[in-house]
């Protein structure tokens, strides 16, 4: 694993909006617009500060792939997405080694389009794998 970049630490926010105040409070600024993704029902916004990025996601109705995820764990950071050179490989690969996918892989409109697929790990919750460009 150690050929992966982490491209961002997902964050479930119950209000988009509300929350990029809040972030903005604290230095970060907005590096996107707040995109909707129509497949996974979420509204979506990524944030920097000193280096780091991370993306609101919050749910756009309650059949959201987030909303569960939302009413159990409250507004939390929830994931680590992992940027990767060789996708294929790379997913076959935490495949083998214990790492379970909940959906399989499609494009991600806030990023262009390029495939992600979201993985479990017993050890470690859960995890993105993002292609990269």
């Amino acid at each position: 694993m150690t050929h992966f970049n982490i491209h961002h630490i997902g964050y479930l926010v119950k209000k988009i909006d509300k929350a990029m105040e809040a972030f903005q409070h604290l230095g970060y600024s907005a590096v996107s617009d707040i995109i909707y993704d129509g497949g996974r029902k979420v509204h979506i916004c990524f944030m920097e500060k000193d280096g780091y990025r991370i993306e609101l996601v919050s749910p756009g109705d309650s059949s959201s792939v987030v909303s569960g995820l939302l009413k159990k764990y409250k507004n939390s950071p929830y994931h680590i997405c992992y940027e990767t050179a060789d996708f294929e490989t790379d997913f076959a690969s935490l495949s083998a080694e214990g790492f379970t996918a909940i959906d399989t892989p499609t494009p991600a409109p806030a990023l262009g389009g390029r495939r992600v697929v979201f993985l479990m790990n017993p050890f470690l919750g859960m995890i993105e794998l993002l292609e990269t460009p």
